[in-house]
């Protein structure tokens, strides 16, 4: 561990926590401006890849920099995460267009990539074991606290100001973490030295972006059956062969596959690819229902976001406290459960649902993922030591960020082809080839998300555009059933290990899983 200053301590986990809660409340903020967003730039088809575009950039970075930041040093990159974390951020405030808008976003993924893996490694790095728990739990908070702030921060700013400035207000946040840590963090001079897996690191983004491209652009632009995306998924497969082959070669794979032998690790890693798909989705498609179903405002949908990321604060600090007095099993098996029963419950949406009923099934769905965010952290980092934390920590992240691109990629497809037959079958008695006269289309659906496009719709039209997209978005959720039965399938493999702190061990802080 460091040799840390403990007057300087606090300061330097304030500006960890901030460095965090910035790059952390960036999709929180995005997602309640989203629709509005695609009412003032257009790209209903592409308005994922806003999303995606941020978390496939960041998660190719996460285990590169995570390994970097155990050969080098953890603070050199974790300031340089948040200077290009800042830069993709006021170039996303010039975007006058849904490709333009993703390709600055991506650049914000790179520096998010640094951001999130290393920060988490400065922690076991600084604190004393006994206080990791807490601190974790610190650290889950601050991811609740985001997406509590961020939906309502971003309606305000869209609705008074204007959408550009959600990502403008990045960049005083991004200024006090820097400033926090560059003075005050004092890091150890022991690194170890490794080579850099670069046949692993670009073999591996080059099969994730080869099989996200397949999956947008396949039965929307390009025939399933087309050269086009059977390329991109030979592709995919091919350079994903490549990168297994050369982890088993590489001096210091950038993905350890030991790592996985144990399976407290192995297990967490799964569970956050679950809970990343899943979750992601429902952040994502609730602001589109209450905008485009209820008519509600940015204003209302970042409001309606409340409920669940309330949950998720409280589950997140419960289950870092909890770490050293049950096992992380047991905390995980309560979680996937719940978890369960909320995505259960929003798959039941109609235009119908009330604003209680939806509020009171969004408090179970939140309370139910709050527990991984800082339970999986911890426990995916418990046996490795300092020299490997940061690899483990980026190893964990990239694959969370994974089950996120992949999750919002698959689950967004679904709600698109879902939409896109709800509406046809709604106008085929329009005429006109199953389109209404004035409705019918995602370009209506478009309107359906401003208050001025709605009165532009007949009413008749409105409704049936209303029933379809109610109807895509819910049997969208059932569809996440799939990773939350998976959840509960992989928390038996987590063993027996908890948090155990140095009085419980006699100053060892590992624990026999």
């Amino acid at each position: 561990m460091n040799n840390q200053p403990q007057s300087r301590l606090g300061l330097v986990l304030v500006g960890l926590l901030l460095g965090i809660f910035v790059a952390a409340i960036d999709n929180t903020i995005v997602a309640t401006a989203m629709a509005t967003i695609v009412s003032d730039l257009g790209g209903m088809d592409q308005f994922v890849w806003v999303t995606s575009a941020y978390l496939v950039t960041e998660m190719a970075g996460m285990p590169i920099f995570g390994k970097l930041s155990d050969m080098y040093g953890r603070k050199r990159f974790f300031i340089l995460g948040i200077a290009l974390f800042l830069l993709g951020s006021i170039l996303c405030g010039t975007a006058d267009s849904i490709i333009q808008l993703s390709i600055y976003r991506a650049i914000q993924g790179i520096g998010g990539g640094a951001l999130m893996p290393v920060a988490f490694a400065i922690l076991f790095d600084v604190v004393a074991p006994e206080k990791r728990g807490m601190l974790g739990g610190l650290f889950g908070v601050v991811f609740g606290a985001s997406s509590l702030i961020g939906p309502l921060l971003g309606a305000y700013i869209t609705d008074y100001i204007h959408w550009h400035w959600i990502f403008y207000i990045n960049v005083p946040v991004g200024i006090a973490s820097l400033a926090l840590l560059i003075p005050f963090y004092k890091e150890s001079l022991n690194h170890a030295r490794q080579k850099i897996d670069w046949w692993g690191a670009s073999t591996l983004v080059g099969a994730v972006v080869c099989l996200m491209f397949a999956l947008e652009l396949g039965g929307q632009r390009f025939a399933w059956e087309s050269p086009v995306i059977l390329g991109l998924f030979a592709g995919a497969a091919a350079l994903a062969a490549v990168f297994a082959f050369a982890e088993t070669k590489a001096e210091e794979p950038i993905i350890s596959f030991d790592m996985f032998r144990e399976k407290l690790f192995a297990a967490s890693t799964v569970l956050g690819l679950l809970y990343g798909g899943a979750f992601i989705t429902f952040a994502i498609f609730i602001p589109m229902y209450v905008q485009g179903v209820t008519g509600g405002t940015a204003t209302n949908s970042g409001l309606i976001l409340l409920p669940m990321t309330l949950g998720s604060v409280v589950a997140a600090q419960a289950g870092g406290v909890a770490s050293s007095r049950f096992s992380y099993r047991s905390i995980m098996a309560v979680s996937g459960v719940i978890f369960l029963i909320g995505a259960w419950l929003l798959s039941t949406l109609t235009p119908d649902t009330s604003k209680t009923v939806l509020t009171l099934y969004m408090i179970v769905t939140g309370f139910g993922v709050g527990f991984s965010f800082s339970v999986l952290g911890m426990a995916g980092i418990h046996h490795f030591d300092s020299t490997r934390r940061g690899s483990a920590s980026s190893t964990m992240s990239f694959v969370r960020s994974l089950g996120m691109t992949v999750g919002l990629t698959v689950f967004g497809i679904i709600q698109r082809n879902l939409l896109k037959g709800d509406l046809k079958e709604a106008f085929a008695g329009f005429g006109g080839g199953g389109g209404a006269p004035a409705g019918g289309s995602l370009g209506n659906v478009r309107e359906l998300l401003s208050p001025q496009g709605r009165e532009a719709i007949p009413k008749e039209v409105m409704d049936k555009i209303v029933d379809a997209l109610s109807s895509s978005i819910s049997s969208t959720f059932l569809w996440v059933l799939v990773p939350a039965v998976l959840i509960l399938v992989a928390v038996p493999f987590m063993g027996n290990a908890r948090l155990l702190v140095p009085a419980a061990v006699k100053g060892e802080s590992k624990s026999q899983a």
